[in-house]
């Protein structure tokens, strides 16, 4: 007899989204702006490809 087997549990991690970046607004006649840098985000995506020939995650 086969078990049948209704969920899987599926763990991924994407970066961290890095320090982000440290650059000074230029505008001008305003030489020093400000401060306009990001603050990294908040990571990469994750993305899953399929194949068809594959018909379980086990």
């Amino acid at each position: 007899m086969t078990t049948f087997v209704d969920r899987v549990e599926l763990h991924a991690a994407a970066g961290n989204g890095g320090h982000g970046c440290a650059s000074v607004h230029r505008e001008k006649f305003k030489p020093l702006g400000g401060p306009d840098g990001g603050n990294g985000g908040r990571g990469g995506d994750v993305i899953l490809v399929v194949e068809q020939s594959v018909t379980t995650l086990l």
